[in-house]
């Protein structure tokens, strides 16, 4: 008898398991507007069929990312059904109401689409079924990433969709992410990973750190042993620069083809990457393989601590320059991104001071203390304008941190604001356009929680959830609308002095990406901090389905 009733169990019980579930509508980051009928609802069932057009490369591939997402979250199998009108969910090119779309397809010249006027997307829901609607092919990206989180996390029968209409573009054209791969290497599949949870956010840029004293990432063709051999560090610090080494090689380098493999990934999921070589410090690694390009000739050893090198290049070495634009030139043949980063920040000039060389070349320039900015500091915004111009040749716009600022910089010169938001203010007032990332708001190599002993090791300070939640980055209180429209958008940072495993990159990111998601995408009236962490559960059984790490304990 107990072996009947077991067995009547085993078959009972996951048929009862495959109910029916609702979709919640109360995503992150939360769509613009959403407009619901609770008392009806559209039944998506296995066997329907999602129809698009299947001439159009990018919505083809959209449609197989919303497929396989169904299936992945609730094991529904849907159908790809091309040319099926009838089909249970529809995605569309064009709004019906949108006239400057209507005019533009008929080849008369309409009004230029901001980046966020492209993005946007709408999504009906009724009795015929799901209606997708975008003016372009990112748009639907993103709406198949809305009903993607709408979805239940759990394997169910078929999902009862309340009717709704849904209206969504984001805020801010600029959604950040960095993450540094120079202090600690990861390997391709943590990056496609990381740009799959981008996505999943609404991000669309990938800040990539390549180059540092502690590491040389970047295969540069024209120079094989600048990877190869500035990529190594004999050993690693153990801990906060305690003295204590592990004794253990540490290197690895992404040649120009896994570069390029990654930029395609990103691409199919609209991301951009934004490549990064920080110049004219942070060179050890390089200065290792070029001990010429130092000012006072080396040995220079791949550092194995952590912290801002003194030994940076030479400016007054012409070779510099030859090496400097022979590696940018060779990063903007492998990444098409507009933007290029040269870092700039950080840059000790005790060496210059004392360089004959640097000394000469400042004279050569004409260059002298004027009592607001040192011969030594004139010196660096010459090596900027030189990099600068040299991208601007290529149709690339340079990005800096925030101390190039100091120099001056020309009408394309993009500032990234870290150091706070002072210079990201004084950027947006002369007319610069402007990425904020403060240190106070952004940068998520910080503790997340205040007992340290909760967490693993991080660099220090502390920025939990609701600190990044918080983040404003307009500034509306100091600058004017017209100001305000140079600030293209925020980004958080994650910098791996202290992170070297892929859990441990996720655990850091996640859920504090959640609450910038909303900064990037939301207007700022809609953000509500206890409304967030009431969708933010939803979010968590996510990644536990994607099997990611992240903080359980949020402050």
């Amino acid at each position: 008898m107990k072996k009947i009733i077991l067995s009547i169990l085993f078959v009972c019980v996951p048929a009862l398991a495959l109910m029916a579930e609702r979709a919640d509508y109360r995503i992150i980051p939360l769509p613009k507007t959403v407009q619901t009928d609770s008392t009806q609802v559209f039944t998506l069932q296995a066997g329907m069929g999602i129809a698009y057009d299947a001439g159009n490369p990018e919505i083809s591939r959209n449609a197989q990312f919303l497929r396989l997402w169904v299936e992945e979250l609730t094991g529904i199998k849907l159908q790809l059904t091309p040319d099926d009108k009838k089909a249970a969910i529809r995605l569309t090119i064009g709004f019906p109401t949108d006239k400057k779309a209507k005019k533009a397809k008929k080849g008369q010249k309409g009004v230029e689409l901001t980046e966020q006027q492209q993005e946007a997307y709408t999504i009906s829901i009724g009795k015929d079924g799901i209606v997708v609607a975008a003016r372009k092919p990112v748009g639907l990206f993103r709406a198949a990433q809305t009903l993607r989180k709408t979805l239940p996390v759990k394997v169910v029968s078929s999902v009862e969709f309340p009717y709704a209409q849904i209206a969504d573009e984001p805020r801010f054209e600029y959604r950040g992410a960095m993450l540094d791969c120079a202090r600690h290497f990861f390997s391709m599949q943590t990056l496609k990973q990381y740009v799959d949870v981008m996505a999943l956010h609404g991000c669309n840029q990938l800040h990539w750190h390549l180059t540092e004293d502690q590491g040389w990432r970047f295969e540069v063709k024209a120079l094989p042993e600048l990877a190869k051999k500035g990529s190594v560090r004999e050993q690693t610090v153990i801990g906060h620069n305690t003295g204590v080494y592990d004794g253990q090689r540490y290197g690895g380098y992404y040649t120009q083809e896994q570069c390029r493999e990654l930029v395609n990934y990103a691409a199919e999921r609209y991301i951009n990457i934004i490549p990064e070589i920080d110049l004219p410090g942070h060179m050890m690694g390089a200065l290792h393989v070029f001990p010429n390009l130092g000012c006072t000739g080396g040995p220079y050893p791949v550092w194995p601590h952590w912290g801002v090198s003194h030994e940076v290049l030479c400016p007054g070495n012409p070779e510099t320059l030859t090496f400097l634009k022979t590696v940018v030139g060779e990063l903007c043949d492998v990444f098409p991104s507009k933007y290029i980063h040269i870092g700039g920040d950080e840059c000790p000039k005790e060496r210059w001071k004392t360089c004959p060389k640097c000394q000469a070349k400042a004279k050569e320039l004409g260059l002298k203390n004027d009592g607001k900015r040192s011969v030594e500091n004139q010196l660096q915004t010459w090596v900027n304008h030189e990099m600068e111009a040299f991208l601007s040749e290529r149709g690339r716009d340079m990005i800096g941190w925030d101390e190039v600022l100091e120099g001056g910089l020309t009408e394309k010169g993009i500032v990234m604001s870290w150091r706070g938001i002072n210079g990201g203010i004084e950027a947006a007032k002369q007319h610069h356009r402007v990425i904020m990332t403060p240190t106070t708001f952004c940068y998520i190599d910080y503790y997340q929680l205040k007992d340290h002993n909760r967490q693993p090791e991080a660099i220090g300070g502390y920025l939990p959830l609701s600190k990044v939640y918080s983040f404003e980055p307009l500034i509306p209180d100091q600058l004017s609308e017209d100001e305000q429209r140079y600030i293209l958008g925020p980004q958080v940072n994650l910098w791996t002095e202290y992170i070297a495993y892929p859990q441990h990159v996720f655990y850091m990111l996640l859920p504090r990406l959640d609450a910038i998601s909303e900064v990037q995408w939301c207007r700022s009236d809609q953000k509500n901090l206890d409304d967030f962490k009431t969708r933010l559960p939803r979010m968590l059984q996510l990644y536990d389905r994607l099997g990611l790490t992240y903080c359980r304990a949020m402050e």
